[in-house]
């Protein structure tokens, strides 16, 4: 009896722990499956989360289906597709196009295009062709002014109607701009005289020219050489007497019409 006693007393000293771990380990479980169970509140949310993928699963079907269905219909609208099904969403424009009629269109605008180039081509010589006949020149160089535009004098029977260009005989004389020439031969007082018209109808004379180097109805450009300083005519010495009439009619101050075409005489 002695001895079994003992044993017994450690078999319940073994068996106690093991049912307080037991109970412990059930109370852990419990408190386990309570923290997993959703509150009310986590339980709506959960399922507005749900509710709100399969929306957007959804919406995002529905915007595909329908820009497919859009392109389609543009890719027939452009391509002149008549199949049953509304056209391929896949077509290759480029492809599909008449190749005949874009080659004959891009031949037409080719020419087209060329056609303006020559229109502007052409307008632009002739502006540039206008604006050097208009440009004004020095009629002579190596000059001292001598008589002025309105003087008085016992030299001239009137007022002085030109500006005088004194030089040595023989300098060059230019025209100041292009044009035609009206007149050339003895004139009188003025002696050689070569008149040029100029495409606005102004008459420049060039009077006392030793030598006449143009013949009537030449065409001349500004700076080109029309004769040589004299002292033909009623003069004092040899010098050139440029006079301008605009529109053929009475003379002006040559001085200020050089000066309006850029000429400082």
């Amino acid at each position: 009896m002695s001895s079994s006693a003992p044993k017994r007393r450690l078999e319940v000293s073994r068996e106690a722990p093991n049912r307080a771990t037991g109970k412990r380990v059930a109370n852990r479980q419990r408190r386990n499956k309570r923290r997993l169970l959703p509150t009310p509140a986590l339980a709506g949310a959960l399922a507005l989360i749900v509710a709100g993928v399969g929306s957007v699963a959804i919406s995002s079907r529905t915007d595909s289906n329908a820009l497919d269905s859009s392109y389609q219909t543009i890719s027939v609208n452009y391509s002149g597709s008549s199949s049953g099904d509304g056209g391929d969403a896949n077509v290759d424009i480029s492809r599909d196009f008449d190749r005949d009629l874009l080659e004959k269109q891009a031949n037409a605008q080719a020419q087209q295009r060329e056609q303006a180039l020559d229109q502007l081509a052409a307008k632009t010589q002739k502006r540039a062709q206008e604006l050097k006949l208009n440009q004004w020149v020095l009629p002579v160089t190596g000059y001292h002014l001598t008589g002025r535009f309105g003087q008085s004098s016992s030299l001239w029977s009137s007022t002085h109607t030109g500006l005088d260009f004194a030089g040595p005989s023989g300098s060059t004389i230019v025209a100041v701009g292009g044009g035609t020439v009206k007149s050339a031969g003895s004139a009188g007082a003025y002696g050689n005289r070569t008149v040029i018209t100029l495409p606005d109808g102004t008459d420049i004379w060039y009077c006392h020219q030793s030598r006449i180097g143009v013949q009537v109805g030449q065409k001349v450009e500004p700076g080109a050489v029309i004769g040589y300083t004299g002292s033909t005519g009623n003069v004092t010495g040899p010098h050139l007497h440029l006079e301008v009439h605009p529109n053929g009619g009475a003379a002006i101050d040559p001085g200020s019409a050089l000066t309006a075409h850029g000429v400082t005489p």
